[in-house]
C-alpha cells in the first residue's frame, strides 16, 4: 500500500515538475528543488516503514526506487499536457491531490487526539478543537495569501 500511494504521490510530483518546465526553466527548477526538499524526508520515512514491515534493505531500496520512477512518468505526462493545456489546470490538480493526501492523513490523527481528550476527562476538548481548527485555518489563510499576492513578491 505504501509503495502504491507513494508511486501516485511521485507521479503527481512529476506532473507538477513537467508542467512547471513548460512555463519556464526557472519555474521548473524552483518546483523541482521544492519537491526535492519535500521528498527526501518522505522517502526516508517510507524506507523505514518498509524495513519495519519486514523487508530487507535491498527490497526496501528496490520498492522505493520503483515508486520514485513514477515521478519520471508524471514528468513526461506533465510536459505533454502542459504544452497542450494550460499548466494552471495541472497545478490545480496537483495542489488538490496534495491537500487531499495531507488532510486524509491529518484528520484521523486529529480525531484520535480529540477522542483521547474526551476519554481522559473531557475538560480540554473545546480547547483541543479550537487549536486544531486554528492550525487548519492558519494554513489555509497562508495559502490564500500566497495565491493572491504571489505576483507581487519580489526576492531581492
Amino acid at each position: 500500500m505504501i509503495t502504491l500511494s507513494d508511486g501516485l504521490h511521485n507521479f503527481i510530483d512529476g506532473l507538477a515538475i513537467g508542467a512547471s518546465f513548460t512555463v519556464s526553466v526557472f519555474q521548473g527548477i524552483s518546483t523541482s528543488v521544492a519537491i526535492l526538499c519535500e521528498e527526501f524526508p518522505h522517502e526516508l520515512g517510507d524506507f523505514v516503514i518498509l524495513l519495519n514491515a519486514g523487508m530487507s534493505i535491498q527490497q526496501a531500496l528496490f520498492f522505493n526506487f520503483l515508486s520514485a520512477c513514477c515521478c519520471y512518468l508524471g514528468m513526461g505526462f506533465g510536459i505533454l499536457a502542459g504544452s497542450h493545456f494550460s499548466p494552471n489546470w495541472i497545478f490545480a490538480l496537483a495542489g488538490g491531490m496534495f491537500l487531499y493526501i495531507a488532510l486524509a492523513d491529518m484528520f484521523p490523527e486529529m480525531n484520535e487526539v480529540s477522542r483521547e481528550e474526551e476519554e481522559g476527562g473531557g475538560s480540554g476538548s473545546l480547547l483541543t478543537f479550537a487549536i486544531q481548527n486554528a492550525g487548519l485555518l492558519t494554513g489555509f489563510a497562508i495559502m490564500l495569501l500566497l495565491t493572491m499576492y504571489s505576483g507581487q513578491i519580489q526576492l531581492g
